[in-house]
């Protein structure tokens, strides 16, 4: 029996090798299922051969001198892989699907054992010549040249994947808070408007004017999210003409809007927080190391600046707003530094040096504190008051022993009644004297350490308040600056699916 069926199966292959049509019905013989399998390899083999017999592939499949093939284009993402602003350089990864219809690849199915399907090596086909016109690394052609399927009608299908490199003009204005509108360009490097026509894809009578993404096979990025992903085609009538290469573009956007949590928690949290330490430096008392810690501060916001101008590209052209921001922060500092010096000079002035007027003390101790709402009690120096009171007249009275001791007991006794009146009168003079040249000093001492203290609370007050408005600005400019509801402005379409 087995050789019955073998029998058979070669009679078979010598009758399609002899050109015979084979039968609509199955293969019922036992042990021919292999052998249809290498008669269908075979007919795909003889298929392709008869197609590449005379076939040139750098001859454009146009049947009349005036024909225009049609090239449609779709772009389907699968990875945004990043966005260097430095460079200015966006990475993506992609497949492009282009169409396109020669009418020497055309075939009857009926004569090659229903083939309706044929994978033809890319490189032995023609080529629309479709490149990436905007890359920035110098590789116009894409990644693999992978095959392309070739229906019985003669139309191609190929769809190349490719990673690209495209340049990417960026907008630093509101870094880290921005938005950046991206493209890709893709035209004919050999062909003008003349003899291909670029389109993009039509789906069940839609126009697919989008990059297409797959859920399913797409990678999101960590700091980029995609907003609108329109495609046009672009007819450059005013600068080229139909001869010309420029003339018909197929552009593919790529609107994102960048995710700012990696700069708010490394970079503006911890400056708002180290910048508000300096602040709080108006509470250190004047003699402490206020000068030392807002130095400190100063040092800390420089490191942050130079970690952010490695970031974004070197241009002239406008300054990011962390920068600004920055900026205003070391401008604070600086100011707070000034004052600490200033508050030091003027807390440690002594009436040998500087004179206070009364001026200076009905504004700096009367007038401000009483409007600042700081308590400038007389308490405070009456302990020290008393103090020096008490320390001059017990050295009045030590002198005024050692005199006793020093004066003749006879001449002690025989004094004048009414002399008594006046020495007594002299003594307290002397005492009343030597008290007020004591306390005048420390007196005025700690008038000019009070006035440090109210030049101290105005100075935080207008700080504080220009920090916080700084602040709260600065960050509602990033909060309004977002992507535009439209893709492009006054066009209504959606150029979504």
């Amino acid at each position: 029996m087995f050789k019955k069926s073998l029998h058979y199966c070669a009679a078979t292959v010598g009758f399609y090798l002899l050109g015979g049509q084979p039968s609509s019905g199955p293969v019922t013989r036992p042990g021919c299922a292999l052998i249809s399998a290498v008669l269908c390899r075979n007919q795909e083999e003889k298929l392709l051969n008869d197609l590449m017999t005379n076939y040139n592939r750098n001859l454009r499949p146009a049947q009349g001198e005036g024909d225009i093939i049609n090239v449609t284009l779709k772009l389907t993402l699968t990875n945004l892989i990043s966005l260097n602003e430095r460079e200015e350089t966006l990475t993506t990864n992609i497949w492009i699907e282009m169409k396109w219809c020669d009418y020497r690849l055309q075939w009857d199915p009926d004569k090659y054992d229903n083939i309706q399907i044929l994978r033809v090596p890319s490189t032995e086909v023609w080529l629309p010549d479709i490149v990436l016109e905007n890359n920035i690394d110098g590789v116009f052609e894409i990644t693999l040249y992978c095959n392309t399927l070739l229906d019985s009608n003669g139309c191609l299908l190929w769809m190349p994947p490719a990673i690209y490199r495209t340049s990417c003009a960026i907008f630093v204005t509101y870094f880290p808070f921005d938005w950046q509108n991206c493209s890709m360009v893709f035209q004919s490097q050999t062909y003008s408007a003349n003899e291909i026509n670029l389109l993009l894809t039509e789906e069940d009578g839609q126009t697919i004017e989008w990059i297409v993404i797959d859920p399913e096979a797409f990678t999101e990025n960590g700091e980029w999210a995609i907003k609108h992903r329109p495609a046009k085609k672009i007819v450059n009538a005013e600068r080229f003409t139909p001869d010309d290469l420029g003339y018909q573009q197929v552009v593919f956007y790529l609107i994102i809007q960048r995710k700012p949590l990696f700069y708010v928690i490394n970079i503006i949290v911890p400056c708002v927080l180290i910048s508000s330490v300096a602040v709080l430096v108006y509470f250190l008392p004047a003699k402490g190391r206020k000068c030392t810690v807002s130095i400190n501060v100063l040092l800390a916001q420089t490191v942050f600046l130079f970690l952010i101008a490695q970031k974004v590209p070197e241009t002239s052209d406008a300054m990011p707003l962390i920068g600004k921001y920055l900026t205003f922060l070391l401008v604070v500092t600086v100011v707070i530094v000034a004052n600490a010096v200033i508050v030091l000079n003027v807390s440690l002035r002594t009436p040998n040096t500087h004179a206070m007027s009364q001026k200076v003390r009905q504004i700096c101790l009367r007038r401000l504190p009483h409007f600042l709402g700081m308590h400038m009690r007389r308490s405070d120096m009456a302990p020290r008051l008393l103090l020096a009171r008490r320390r001059s007249s017990l050295g009045l009275m030590v002198k005024a022993d050692e005199y006793m001791l020093w004066k003749a007991r006879t001449e002690l006794v025989f004094e004048k009644q009414k002399e008594r009146a006046g020495l007594m009168k002299a003594v307290l003079e002397k005492i009343g004297l030597a008290v007020s040249m004591c306390l005048s000093p420390l007196q005025e001492n700690e008038e000019w350490i009070l006035v440090g203290r109210v030049i101290d609370r105005v100075c935080f007050l207008v700080m504080a308040s220009l920090f916080v408005l700084g602040t709260v600005s600065i960050f509602l400019m990033a909060h309004f600056n977002q992507a535009p509801a439209a893709p492009f402005p006054g066009d209504p379409k959606c150029y979504l699916p």
